[in-house]
């Protein structure tokens, strides 16, 4: 078996129109830094007595499928995180588009992930993934990444990619010399992702 070199890791994804149904097109390639994604069904050992010292065979738990996905911030990219976490943005302009993300929405999308490691070849497609958690962590100085904590209906591995040919838009990074912190502009109520107000700008997700 080959070993998987990180420099060919891939990663591409795409809302669903049905949860927990992987798209057949239209992926989109998005950088990541480090993924934990994964499933695992536990052995449950049994608790019976009386049957000797030998212990039974174990049965089998649900499968659980989650884990981690690192991205940086970027112009483009990043908005795919945006949408997971907090729906349709509000879209005006006609390119550069201004998008603008409130929170408080009640139907959030869904993703069909695929992670992939080409020389195994080990292709592993989660769909119905949902975002538990969107996070991010402003300093001084550093590579400006955001974490992802994803939740998903399930796993599927195969050997050939399903996600046909992804669009692969320009990472183009923000750093944290770019970011600032702005306070009391606008009611609880009336808060959204508008500030700084380049994340907002971008292609049509």
């Amino acid at each position: 078996m080959a070993r998987a070199q990180g420099a060919r890791a891939q990663m591409a994804l795409a809302f669903e129109t049905v949860y927990g149904t992987a798209p057949a097109g239209g992926y989109t390639r998005v950088p990541f830094a480090s993924t934990s994604l994964g499933a695992e069904q536990p052995l449950l050992t049994s608790e019976l007595l009386g049957y000797g010292r030998d212990p039974l065979a174990p049965i089998k738990d649900a499968v659980t499928a989650d884990g981690d996905v690192v991205a940086p911030i970027d112009a483009e990219a990043f908005g795919f995180w945006l949408k997971e976490a907090f729906g349709e943005p509000t879209t005006t302009g006609t390119g550069p588009w201004s998008h603008e993300f409130r929170f408080g929405g009640w139907v959030l999308p869904s993703l069909s992930i695929e992670t992939a490691m080409p020389e195994v070849p080990r292709f592993a497609m989660y769909s119905g993934c949902v975002l538990d958690q969107l996070s991010w962590q402003l300093q001084r100085s550093g590579l400006l990444t955001a974490t992802a904590k994803l939740v998903a209906q399930g796993e599927t591995v195969g050997t050939t990619t399903a996600a046909g040919t992804p669009a692969e838009p320009a990472v183009k990074r923000f750093g944290h010399f770019n970011g600032s912190i702005r306070r009391g502009l606008l009611r609880p109520e009336q808060r959204s992702l508008r500030e700084p107000r380049q994340w907002c700008r971008g292609p049509r997700w």
